[in-house]
């Protein structure tokens, strides 16, 4: 079994996804310790109840990962706005910003030395196509996910060399209650595929296994990444018509 032993982290390991991968990495024998507000369904799984959100919480808990070895951290707890930029809470940008962006960065400063002293360890970025490919009506989402893919990258050239290995995985949509109905919608009006969310765990888990260091799910989402980076003014014009289709959504 590839995790045989291995001690894993999940941060959002209690939701929809989460769970599913929790499940996976168990019966590849990894022991899995689930960092969630939320109890693991499951049981005889390990659990610290945390809001990555509060910022005492948060470091407490860096505080507590910093004192145990692990062999494997998986940020994958992330939230979301969709809507007009000027129309999200203070509130909401500043916990979109703490889950997405600044937890996973905590963490992984966190359990990086210890990883670093045993020459071994892996760091797990779960990150989004929107993060590449930046949506109106997603600005802080998309730019919390696009800062933790520099963030990945910059920590994956730090660490060359040490033993520890970063993977960012960039799924696109997933056909799961993380979506708002205006989310639906707006997938319906751009045409918008979403995925079965065991399909993205398996793959996700693969990814692991594999140490891939950056990984985009999806066709053609992951050509669009490509594209993106070198002619954003092409795909600012193929998204601009389904832009003024989804704006009406906020009229």
């Amino acid at each position: 079994m590839r995790f045989e032993g291995q001690r894993i982290a999940v941060t959002g390991g209690a939701g929809e996804i989460g769970t599913r991968i929790v499940s996976k990495l168990m019966a590849e024998g990894a022991q899995v310790t689930v960092l969630d507000r939320q109890a693991p369904a499951r049981p005889n799984i390990g659990h610290i109840a945390c809001d990555l959100a509060d910022p005492a919480g948060l470091e407490s808990l860096a505080t507590a990962m910093a004192q145990s070895p692990w062999d494997v951290l998986i940020n994958l707890a992330g939230v979301q706005y969709f809507g007009p930029m000027e129309g999200e809470s203070p509130d909401s940008l500043r916990r979109t910003l703490a889950i997405n962006l600044l937890a996973p960065m905590r963490l992984a400063q966190a359990v990086a030395p210890g990883m670093r002293a045993r020459r071994r360890g892996q760091i797990v970025n779960i990150g989004s196509i929107f993060g590449s490919i930046n949506f109106a009506h997603f600005a802080s989402y998309s730019s919390s996910k696009a800062g933790l893919r520099a963030f990945s990258q910059a920590l994956r050239r730090e660490l060359a060399g040490s033993g520890v290995d970063v993977t960012y995985i960039a799924p696109r949509a997933v056909k799961t209650a993380f979506n708002s109905a205006k989310v639906v919608e707006f997938a319906a009006i751009t045409k918008t595929a979403m995925d079965d969310p065991d399909k993205v765990a398996t793959q996700i888990v693969e990814a692991i296994a594999t140490r891939r260091r950056d990984v985009y799910l999806g066709f053609p989402e992951a050509f669009f990444v490509r594209l993106n980076a070198l002619f954003p003014a092409l795909v600012d014009r193929a998204l601009a018509a389904d832009d003024r289709k989804v704006s009406r959504l906020f009229a």
